[in-house]
This record gives C-alpha cells, structure tokens and sequence, in this order.
C-alpha cells in the first residue's frame, strides 16, 4: 500500500528563492516562508505564529551574539582598520592578490579542520581585513583598479574564504555533517565510524586547495595582463 507524500510544504523552499533573487528583506522572506509552508502543511495559524514565538524566545540572546562582533568591526572599520590593513600589505613588494589569497586559503582551510570555523567569515574577516589587504596589493602593483576588476577581486576574496570553510570543516570529526553522514550510511546498513569520514575527507581538502590555489594563479595573470597597459602608461608620467 502506498502512502501520498504531500509535497505542498516545499513551497516555503520557492518562496526563500523567489525573495532572495528579487533581493526582499531576508527576514521578511523567511518569515513568509514558514508561514507558507504551515500553511501548506494545514497547521492553524495561531499553532505556527505560536512555534516560530517559542522558536525566537529560544534563540534570543543568538541575535546579541551576532550583531555584537558586527558592531565591534563597525567601530574598527570607522577608525581605520580598512586603510591599516591596505598600508600594511603594501610594504611587501612582492605580494600579490593570488599569492595573499594563497595563504588564507591553506590556514582557513587548516584552522577549519581544527574545529575553529570561527576564526574568518565574511563580516569578520573578509570585509574588514582580507577584502582591503587584496586590494592594497592589487593597487601596490597595478595601480587604481576599474570598478570591474575590484569587484572580481572581491568576489575571489569571499570565495576563497568559502572554500576554505566548506572542505576543511569536513575534517572535523565533531562537525555536522559528518553526523549526518553517519547516521545516513548507519540507517543503509553501513556502520562506518564517524573518524574514518572525517580522514576521507583529506584528499577531498587537498584536491579543493590545490584546484582553488591554480584559480588564484590564473587570476594573478589575468589582472597582470588587464592591468599591465595601465600601469605602464602611468609609470612614464611618474
């Protein structure tokens, strides 16, 4: 005998995607979410209202501990860390964006296989302090870059810091995901031990370093070559 499957509480999936591609307030778009998908899924309006209230009360000091950090590298920020940070990498001459890019990438990648996937992030860390330090190293090098060019730089920026996070962190026998996947395999008969997920997925962290870290190296050699005619039109007036 088989059993319908009522697939209408997936709505709440396209309704995240609808909103956030015509770009709404992301907290009015998941709110609208969970209530489509209660909806769908015939739950009384006041038993969702009143679940997504339990939800927040559990959850309230979680807003104080993310918008807290967030103030702290505002203040930073307004004080100059942004122009420090560009100062700073300016003093080696020999830095690049790939080669700075390079490096952050092997020790978030390493620190999240340590269980320390708090130590970068895109507001703590790529804003505020990797983002101006590529940049820095760019202009070093190449002088003022198009607004083309400093978009891509910063995009690389947040992709590197992804993919550090994404393979590393799979190394990390507490991290959940490998939970999951022991309890997946676990569920098909295949008792495999939650360490031996974790040490199979080096390979998978080397090969994403060393794919991410040739992307880097071409794009060093793309900005030289977008970039080398302007700088040698400015070094004559110099």
């Amino acid at each position: 005998m088989q059993t319908v499957v009522n697939l209408w509480p997936l709505i709440g999936v396209l309704v995240i995607v609808v909103g956030f591609v015509l770009r709404f307030n992301p907290l009015l778009v998941v709110t609208a979410a969970a209530i489509a998908t209660g909806l769908a899924a015939q739950f009384p309006l006041e038993k969702i209202l009143a679940t997504m209230g339990d939800g927040f009360l559990q959850t309230r000091a979680l807003q104080l501990i993310l918008l807290l950090p967030l103030a702290v590298i505002g203040l930073l920020e307004r004080h100059g860390l942004r122009l420090h940070a560009q100062n700073w990498i300016a003093r080696f001459e020999r830095a690049t964006v790939g080669r700075l890019l390079i490096i952050y990438l092997f020790v978030r990648e390493s620190t999240a296989a340590m269980g320390l996937t708090s130590l970068g992030g895109h507001p703590q860390m790529v804003r505020p302090l990797l983002a101006p330090m590529a940049e820095g190293a760019a202009e070093k090098r190449y002088g003022k870059l198009p607004d083309t060019l400093r978009h891509k730089v910063l995009a690389m920026c947040a992709a590197t810091d992804n993919v550090g996070l994404f393979f590393g962190e799979d190394i990390f026998v507490a991290f959940g995901a490998i939970a999951l996947m022991h309890t997946f395999l676990l569920g098909s008969g295949i008792d495999v031990e939650p360490l031996h997920i974790a040490v199979w997925g080096i390979p998978t962290a080397i090969c994403a370093f060393i794919i991410h870290a040739i992307r880097l190296h071409r794009f060093d050699r793309r900005l030289t070559r977008d970039m080398a005619p302007a700088a040698a039109s400015v070094e004559p007036a110099q």
